[in-house]
């Protein structure tokens, strides 16, 4: 895929890996017209399924991406999760059926045909090149690039089974590649973190669990009983049971005192393990290993023009499916950003809001993931029965009922105070830093659309019954066509102007837009205001501002000190530009 010989003197930007996080980035980069060489050091996808689980966060991001519809295609959605005691009673569920962000928000996956996806669908970007076998060795860096060193990989996975690697004798190549900018997303052993010097902190975990992922064989219906995902809070043997696409399946099984990997990993084992839940008979283990995990972030993301994502930056815990899930963030986080700066729509110091924004949000997610393995993985009778009773007393009171049930306990999408590129918050409900909702909304033709489609890769300006483009001056008007801004205004349904005076809008030049179920409309009036109103979003759909429209110009010359931008840098986007090649 993408993999030809032909040599690159330079591109935009170096990805180092081809996981979730690389080849989302690769897709954000490539759909904005950059161009990108990802260098992988697996010469072909080894096949081992790690993540099982992505949310609608992720979901909205793979929508950016524009492989949504072919990723959710091989999903299962809204499964409900459970706490099952040992005796298979239900202890507690939590899902919610409703979009807030445009899509379900529980969606289990099967990793290898995810990734395999992502980096079929980079066909589609002749400006974006894998080389797969190649691994980075080492880089330099100056005020205007990086110069990347890599060679052909010496060691390879053979077996999806294990994580081993087996050395090979291979020439090793090496070839240098300039680039403005470099993204480590490889991984938790980093080289390219290590290269930085950049430190972790948090903790590493010694409990070790035994994973054991199945494939139902051909012809058999073995697992209609285990429809949801299930924490099995067995004091004996605390279990996860975990439903995949098509025939595959999960089992996580934490070792008690006394108990090795030698002896988890032995095939027996295993079986009379998987026995309590199904009929070891009517599948195939695929892969069955010890773990243990961690639960770091780095302490720096990023230092000059080089930069660290997904598994590099922070290692999550799997007991809330948010290590992937957190690196798809980084992803949609950084794209937009690093174009901007090359395309001189903003200054360097736009890449510092990166890691000041997503360093709280993932380690908020980890900190959840840990509280949730404490919570699943109790041995102690006695402390499991306190636990117990607290779960059926909470879900027995009507907030805290619904705040379980519903899983409100994940970190939202929102940016700490203070670390965030927008408008200070005025009040706890102010939406300065935080992802707007995406409902469905109708367009003048009368189309029911998913808003995101048509607010674009850019900017947007979202006016309440009102033009935004009516409340702005000159010098704003500029800075937001340099950022190619689109601009809305969105009615409550059923109310937009009629009559004979009211022409039908040019929708290249605004967005008449009605919000179908009110969730828009809401969403200003929760955050304190009403008809008059223009939301100022960001191009990972994160708000910037809401002001009144009479505040807008003011809103506007913050984003432009904000981003550093001056009249003497703009710099209009081209066209997508094909990797340049040495003659």
């Amino acid at each position: 895929m993408n993999n030809k010989n032909e040599s690159v003197t330079s591109v935009d930007v170096i990805i180092s890996g081809l996981g979730p996080t690389g080849a989302t980035l690769a897709h954000l980069l490539g759909k904005r017209g950059l161009s990108v060489l990802v260098l992988e050091r697996e010469p072909m996808f080894y096949g081992n399924a790690r993540a099982v689980y992505t949310d609608d966060e992720c979901m909205r991001v793979m929508q950016a991406a524009g492989v949504a519809a072919e990723l959710s295609a091989n999903m299962q959605v809204d499964t409900p999760a459970q706490w099952v005691l040992a005796n298979g009673k239900i202890l507690g569920q939590y899902w919610r059926l409703d979009r807030p962000y445009g899509w379900p928000i529980i969606n289990f996956l099967y990793q290898p045909w995810l990734e395999t996806t992502l980096s079929d669908l980079l066909e589609r970007y002749p400006n974006v090149r894998v080389a797969r076998g190649r691994e980075l060795t080492q880089f330099t860096q100056d005020e205007h690039g990086v110069t990347v060193t890599h060679q052909a990989t010496s060691t390879f996975r053979f077996s999806d089974a294990t994580d081993a690697r087996q050395a090979c004798e291979v020439d090793p190549d090496p070839q240098t590649i300039r680039g403005r900018y470099l993204v480590g997303a490889d991984g938790g052993r980093s080289t390219v973190r290590e290269a930085l010097g950049i430190g972790m902190s948090g903790k590493n975990f010694p409990e070790p669990w035994l994973v054991v992922d199945l494939e139902m064989k051909e012809g058999e219906d073995a697992l209609r009983h285990l429809p949801y995902f299930s924490f099995i809070c067995d004091p004996d043997c605390p279990t996860v049971c975990c439903p995949q696409p098509g025939r595959f399946h999960r089992f996580e099984f934490m070792l008690m005192p006394g108990q090795t990997r030698e002896q988890m990993e032995d095939p027996t084992v295993v079986r009379n393990l998987i026995s309590r839940y199904v009929d070891p008979d009517k599948f195939e283990v695929k892969r069955k290993l010890v773990y243990t995990f961690n639960a770091l972030v780095a302490k720096d993301w990023r230092k000059g023009r080089v930069l660290i994502a997904g598994d590099a930056a922070h290692m999550t815990p799997q007991f809330m499916g948010q290590g992937m899930s957190s690196g798809v963030r980084d992803a949609y986080n950084l794209a937009w950003k690093i174009d901007a700066v090359i395309k001189g729509q903003a200054g360097e110091r736009l890449l510092d809001t990166y890691g000041s924004e997503r360093f709280h949000h993932a380690k908020a997610m980890i900190d959840i993931s840990v509280q949730m393995k404490d919570f699943v993985s109790m041995s102690s009778p006695v402390s499991s029965l306190m636990r117990n009773l607290l779960v059926k007393t909470v879900l027995a009171t009507p907030f805290l009922g619904r705040y379980v049930r519903e899983g409100r306990f994940k970190p939202a999408p929102t940016y700490a105070p203070d670390s965030y590129l927008g408008m200070p918050r005025r009040h706890r409900r102010s939406p300065e830093g935080r992802m707007i909702p995406q409902p469905e909304v109708r367009t003048f033709k009368g189309q029911r659309v998913l808003l995101d489609d048509l607010l674009g890769d850019g900017f947007a300006l979202i006016g309440l019954e009102v033009d935004p483009r009516a409340h702005l001056s000159q010098a704003s008007r500029k800075l937001l066509d340099i950022q190619h801004t689109r601009f809305a205004t969105l009615f409550p349904f059923g109310t937009r102007p009629q009559g004979a005076d009211t022409g039908r809008s040019n929708t290249s030049e605004l967005l008449e837009l009605e919000d179908v179920q009110g969730e828009m409309v809401a969403w200003f009036k929760r955050s304190g205001f009403s008809s008059g109103a223009v939301a100022v979003v960001r191009p990972d759909k994160f708000t910037f501002a809401m002001v009144e429209a009479a505040d807008l110009d003011r809103a506007i010359n913050e984003l432009k000190f904000q981003l550093q931008w001056s009249p003497g840098s703009d710099v209009v986007a081209e066209e997508p530009r094909l990797l340049r090649k040495i003659a």
